[in-house]
């Protein structure tokens, strides 16, 4: 049975992702920072799919919490076919303020992470000749809104140069790109959800089904409902000034709130 590891992989997108792979008949390894939390989600996924699930405990903030992820990863005698880059989390603070802690913390979870981890996976997947690498980048990458748009940008463009340079080695790597989706993470990062209509939002596990199956399809990128592809497609072909536009309505809507 094929084995998937999950960055972020208790709750809302990470834990979606958790679920449809299981669902899938993959083994799981959960990796998120908090002990509970773990402990709850891989009792659930267990008993609900039969499927043996690992943790690790790591704040991905951490560098030395990453050597554990590295190690699993590069175990070539339990090898891991999928590997998913979820963990993050929501980003409010002004690009002004001279606090930037939380910006770096970002950066170090939802960039860094991201290139270490993905790198291990990928070395040892391209020996083998096949697995996937689902990296979580959002809309938001089209979008001048913070440092949160410039790492979700980030992450996929490196998908996509990623993506390049496993070309034709039976390596994948998928970008998924969702709107504005179901989960704690607003209220996580203490902002009010945005006021937009019920269209505009979808679910996490609409999420993971669409990037799975964009991954076995071999599309670099993958946005989650009609809408949203027909929205992206417009930001990516519209003025810059667009982008803008949009990151003002939604920091109005937000201030409303």
């Amino acid at each position: 049975m094929a084995t998937a590891l999950i960055t972020g992989g208790t709750s809302g997108i990470g834990l979606a992702f958790a679920n449809e792979l299981a669902a899938r008949g993959h083994d799981i390894v959960l990796v998120a920072r908090d002990e509970q939390r773990l402990a709850d989600a891989a009792n659930d996924i267990a008993h609900t799919y039969g499927v043996a699930v690992e943790t690790i405990m790591a704040d991905l903030a951490v560098r030395s919490d990453l050597d554990p992820v590295i190690d699993r990863l590069t175990d070539e005698d339990r090898p891991v076919e999928v590997l998913v880059n979820n963990a993050g989390f929501g980003l409010n603070a002004s690009l002004l303020s001279d606090n930037t802690a939380i910006q770096e913390n970002a950066m170090a979870v939802m960039c860094t992470a991201v290139l270490i981890l993905a790198g291990a996976a990928a070395r040892g997947m391209k020996r083998r000749g096949h697995g996937v690498v689902v990296n979580v980048s959002s809309v938001s990458a089209w979008i001048l809104k913070g440092n949160y748009s410039a790492i979700k940008r980030w992450v996929l463009t490196y998908s996509k140069a990623l993506a390049l340079e496993l070309e034709g080695t039976g390596v994948q790597v998928t970008a998924v790109c969702p709107g504005w989706v179901k989960t704690e993470l607003h209220a996580r990062a203490g902002v009010p959800r945005p006021k937009l209509p019920e269209w505009a939002w979808v679910e996490a596990s609409q999420v993971a089904a669409c990037a799975l199956d964009a991954a076995q399809r071999g599309r670099t990128v993958a946005v989650p409902s009609a809408v949203w592809r027909i929205a992206v497609w417009v930001l990516e072909h519209a003025p810059e000034a667009l982008g803008r536009w949009v990151a003002r309505k939604i920091t109005s809507s937000r201030s409303k709130n």
